[in-house]
């Protein structure tokens, strides 16, 4: 990790003092631009007066115009209307990425209603209590049979009265809407539409006439958006239409120096229902005019399709979709030159995925960010133009403070290079979790949003994450970083991915144990690795066990390594 200059501090303590990464910041991008305070549907209608007839969305071959979405858009929230929805109102999105996320996203929110973003793959039990807890009363999801099926439960279960089905057929291009049917029949779903299920054509076939709803911007919710709950029970951020509008103004702002408005070309393949692509890949991409290449999962050979058809300039995803692409064999056959810029979050990026990405597709600028739920969710990123530290998730962007917390009093503000609990403080920073004061008044103390993140800043205002101090393991009193074993054991040749976590320990109170899954054709055993991290990690920090795994270790629905998951399967935690 850099040597910081520990004498000095983050913050101003006189009046016109700068903070310390204001004084290093990319040239024409001010940390003080103005941030304004407006519904976030602000953002879709001003695309629309620019861009009507720039192609929005691609998705499989399909394209829609601003213009031809705009139309949509009304026409749902017309529908909406009719049904009851507006302010107050919850309609959960229970989609993939599609043409219809989009169209409903924008259309609830001009309704006045909330967004409630649920995850396509979430199981019944993470769906009833997602429900209940959002008060989520309608839900809109597609004619997919591991969509649907889940649906009708939900009626038995939980608060749910009516779910609008969206057809897949209405979606794709001539010849693929009529062989879908008959090639995927056993996918689609059997449905009998009336009082529960509603048809997508019964909501938006009318004349697109509705009443926009008055919005103010700072107090009504735009987005409910649930914590992942790797650590416990989902929560609901609040975020409203001015912590959101906020963060895309913050995040376009820092990434404006690269970008050409109505021309580039966004790469879509991250979920919407996450919060970093709902901020970054949607709503920036629609600020500034772009073309969206709708990936509605992950698929590496659809993705590198993608790349040489579309030509896509700027590319966010998640380390094991830049992993992935960095140990396909078709790699050194494809043109990455189109991509400017590629925005990796979601999980911290190794060094070697990084290394290996740049040095079979070309793309060098590729920089690592950090965000939460809680922040609509970006914080801090390398720069697009500029230095990009490698192990530095980068500067606070415009608007935002981050202050390292001394984590024993939780109260005084350390200087650069000292190691202690993320704080930040913004626009972007969401009111609190719905329906949960306590839990709310314990993140917020002291003016700032406690992450539960251990971290420091350099000298130059750059953000270093140590770990999260829920991961942390304690053994004998030490404290043991996972993240920093995780680092020295990714650097063995033979691994592909790893993840480290602390068990209950008699003796030592805990102890770490590791997970490891090794790359095609390479061979290690335990005492191999073992043998590999003496010189690199403390006796303390080796970790007791490390299990070898032959399949993949588990990932969250964003792709972070997930290690709720991994104890649940080791029988150590419960789901």
């Amino acid at each position: 990790m850099p040597q910081s200059d520990t004498s000095r501090p983050a913050h101003p303590i006189f009046e016109n003092e700068q903070w310390v990464w204001e004084k290093h910041y990319p040239q024409g991008i001010r940390w003080n631009m103005p941030i304004l305070k407006k519904p976030l549907f602000h953002v879709f209608d001003r695309a629309l007066d620019r861009y009507a007839e720039n192609t929005l969305c691609d998705f499989m071959g399909k394209s829609f115009t601003y213009a031809k979405i705009g139309e949509y858009v009304e026409r749902v929230a017309a529908g909406l209307q009719k049904r009851g929805v507006k302010k107050g109102a919850k309609v959960g999105l229970f989609l993939p990425n599609t043409p219809y996320y989009i169209m409903f996203y924008y259309a609830i929110l001009k309704t006045g209603a909330t967004v409630v973003n649920y995850n396509p793959l979430y199981v019944e039990h993470e769906l009833s209590h997602q429900i209940e807890d959002s008060e989520t009363d309608i839900m809109v999801t597609m004619d997919l049979k591991f969509l649907t099926d889940k649906m009708e439960k939900m009626f038995a279960e939980t608060r749910l009265k009516k779910v609008i089905v969206c057809p897949m057929t209405g979606i794709l291009p001539f010849p693929k809407n009529l062989l879908y049917p008959l090639v995927k029949a056993k996918d689609v779903s059997r449905i009998s539409y009336g009082e529960r299920y509603l048809r997508f054509d019964d909501i938006a076939d009318n004349d697109g006439k509705f009443d926009l709803a008055v919005i103010e911007a700072e107090k009504d919710i735009a987005v409910l958006q649930y914590t992942g709950g790797t650590t416990g029970v989902p929560k609901g951020a609040v975020l409203t239409h001015a912590n959101l509008y906020a963060n895309i103004l913050q995040t376009a702002g820092w990434v404006g120096g690269i970008v050409d408005p109505g021309r580039d070309v966004m790469m879509g393949v991250l979920p919407f229902f996450h919060v970093f692509a709902m901020t970054v890949v949607l709503n920036c991409a629609v600020w500034e005019g772009m073309k969206i290449v709708l990936h509605p999962k992950f698929d590496l050979n659809a993705v590198l399709d993608s790349v040489e058809k579309h030509r896509p300039t700027l590319f966010p995803a998640v380390p094991a979709i830049f992993n992935a692409i960095a140990q396909s064999p078709r790699v050194g056959k494809i043109d990455f030159s189109c991509i400017k810029f590629c925005m990796s979050g979601g999980a911290p990026l190794p060094d070697a995925v990084r290394v290996a990405f740049i040095d079979k597709t070309g793309c060098a600028n590729i920089a690592e960010g950090y965000g939460m739920t809680e922040t609509s969710p970006v914080v801090a990123f390398n720069p697009a133009k500029g230095e990009i530290k490698q192990g530095s998730v980068g500067m606070p962007i415009p608007g935002t403070v981050i202050e390292i917390i001394d984590r024993d009093d939780g109260v005084s503000v350390l200087n650069t290079g000292e190691k202690g609990e993320i704080c930040i403080s913004g626009p972007q920073v969401m009111k609190g979790y719905y329906n949960k004061p306590e839990e709310t008044e314990a993140s917020f103390r002291h003016g700032h949003f406690h992450t539960g993140d251990v971290g420091y800043l350099d000298n130059e205002g750059y953000l270093y994450i140590v770990d999260r101090i829920k991961d942390m393991i304690i053994i004998r009193g030490y404290k043991v970083y996972p993240r920093f074993v995780e680092e020295a054991l990714a650097k063995h040749p033979a691994v592909a991915e790893c993840l480290v976590a602390g068990v209950p320990d008699e003796e030592r109170g805990e102890t770490a144990w590791g997970w490891v899954r090794l790359k095609d054709g390479r061979t290690a055993t335990e005492d191999d690795l073992k043998a590999f991290l003496k010189d690199k990690v403390s006796p303390i920090e080796l970790p007791r066990k490390i299990i070898i795994r032959d399949k993949p270790l588990p990932r969250t629905a964003i792709g972070k390594l997930d290690k709720k998951a991994i104890l649940v399967e080791e029988g150590i935690a419960k789901a």
